[in-house]
């Protein structure tokens, strides 16, 4: 027990004694948890802050034909078709060019979103057997593009 000689001054008591030592010297176990503590705070706002937000399939997209813009070789391909899709549950209305080319002896037959790309063509130009130029990726001969922001296969 502490009795009033084991502190300074003629006033102190137990209980004064013990919010002392409470408050105002750390056992290194109360400053460890406070340490834990403040530590994983300082980790999930860290993570709250810096991390990545998952990106779209518009971003998608454009990030796709970013890359093969600057890694694409280019083949002669021709367009088969431009469809206007409607708008259906849950998706928005979209404009498809459907195009098809050869790589290697293989034919490929594949289809482009352009709807955000309208500004860049003329979708009543596209006819049936209209020649075109298609970018494609040389260890994925499937992945391709006729039209980007900066690029452009149709001719008219």
């Amino acid at each position: 027990m502490l009795d009033n000689e084991t502190w300074p001054g003629k006033n102190w008591n137990w209980r004064a004694g013990a919010l002392y030592i409470f408050f105002f010297r750390m056992d290194s176990l109360r400053l460890y948890s406070l340490i834990v503590v403040g530590g994983s705070a300082v980790v999930v706002g860290a993570y709250a802050l810096l991390r990545r937000k998952p990106k779209g399939p518009a971003e998608l997209e454009r990030e796709r034909r970013t890359w093969l813009e600057g890694v694409g070789r280019i083949t002669d391909g021709t367009v088969i078709d431009v469809q206007e899709l409607p708008v259906s549950d849950g998706h928005h209305a979209a404009v498809l060019l459907i195009y098809k080319y050869d790589v290697a002896g293989v034919s490929y037959e594949c289809s482009q979103d352009v709807t955000y790309l309208r500004q860049w063509i003329n979708l009543h130009s596209c006819r049936l057997g209209l020649p075109t130029s298609v970018k494609y990726d040389p260890h994925n001969p499937g992945n391709s593009l006729v039209v980007s922001e900066s690029w452009m296969g149709l001719r008219q």
